[in-house]
């Protein structure tokens, strides 16, 4: 019986490449061999916060080679706690004979393989001249999102807004460097009509981008707001944009971005345009002119988690 390794979030920090993990998932999304049911999703009451938890299992397996499962809780009121609001494992099996093959920290293997999928679109959706990012929200996926957008397109300006300003500065510190300048904004508003790529990941109930400032040939990537009574982009952003979502599957059930609109019949399936799966198969650029506006819903999928497990397994033995 092989052992089991253990790998932690700072083995996933430093054996990172985002062009890396970019290239896997693109050759994943258009080779379509990983089965991937629904995934579950269970709220549950808890008492000792104003707001439910979340359960959310992931499984995934490619037949013969390899299987894992996600294993993941979301308590958006932990900061009363000063913890996390996202709790996870990933289980990586031996899809053969069924024994575990590693543990990994699902937090830091979440972020990446979010953040590259992000980036994966932009290949696609954002102009190839993309300099400029505001980048909305200041949690963990943040700072990866800076980084995996800044690898597919030549960006060398980012604007970080957060509702607390204080980490808006870290991050920005954080994220700085000789190639690309970061600095912190107090309001989206200030730089949301300049910016070529906006990328929001927030836990908001209520719309962050007013569709009415967007500009002709931007991008927009939402990454946030997971559930169906939250949302980042109000009915007008949808309106005015080209929508793409990561997979049909989950992206059309599962946020408020895109059930909402579909549910007050702003939009219709049909205006959803494709998802990655298309994207990478059909391995076209998906934007037709500099002037259109492009959208992506992410929502994650467990195609992106067993690859990415992959990834780091492959680097870890």
């Amino acid at each position: 019986m092989e052992q089991i390794v253990q790998i932690n979030n700072q083995f996933i920090e430093s054996n990172t490449s985002f062009q890396e993990l970019i290239n896997e998932l693109k050759k994943a999304f258009s080779d379509n061999k990983v089965q991937v049911p629904l995934r579950h999703h269970h709220d549950f009451t808890n008492p000792k916060a104003t707001q439910d938890s979340t359960l959310l299992l992931m499984p995934a397996w490619n037949p013969g080679k390899t299987a894992g499962i996600k294993i993941v809780t979301v308590s958006p009121e932990n900061h009363q706690f000063n913890l996390p609001a996202i709790h996870g494992t990933y289980i990586l099996l031996n899809s053969v004979n069924g024994t575990i093959k590693a543990i990994l920290d699902a937090k830091s293997l979440t972020a990446k393989r979010t953040a590259a999928a992000s980036a994966l679109a932009s290949s696609f959706l954002s102009r190839k001249n993309a300099d400029s990012l505001l980048m909305i929200g200041t949690g963990a996926l943040a700072t990866n999102l800076i980084k995996a957008h800044c690898t597919v397109r030549p960006i060398k300006k980012v604007y970080v807004w957060g509702r607390n300003y204080e980490k808006a500065k870290k991050i920005a510190k954080q994220c700085n460097s000789n190639i690309v300048k970061v600095v912190p904004v107090e309001t989206i508003e200030e730089k949301i009509k300049e910016v070529a790529i906006i990328s929001s990941a927030t836990l908001s109930k209520m719309p962050l981008i007013n569709g009415d400032l967007l500009q002709k040939g931007q991008h927009i990537d939402l990454v946030g707001a997971y559930k169906k009574d939250m949302r980042e982009a109000d009915n007008s952003a949808i309106l005015k944009s080209t929508v793409f979502v990561d997979t049909f599957q989950g992206g059309l059930k599962e946020s408020g971005d895109i059930v909402i609109p579909l549910n007050q019949g702003v939009i219709e399936e049909k205006d959803i345009k494709a998802d990655l799966f298309r994207l990478c198969a059909n391995n076209i650029l998906a934007r037709t002119s500099e002037e259109e506006i492009t959208l992506f819903k992410s929502v994650g999928h467990a195609l992106e988690d067993l690859i990415a497990a992959n990834y780091y397994y492959k680097q870890y033995i």
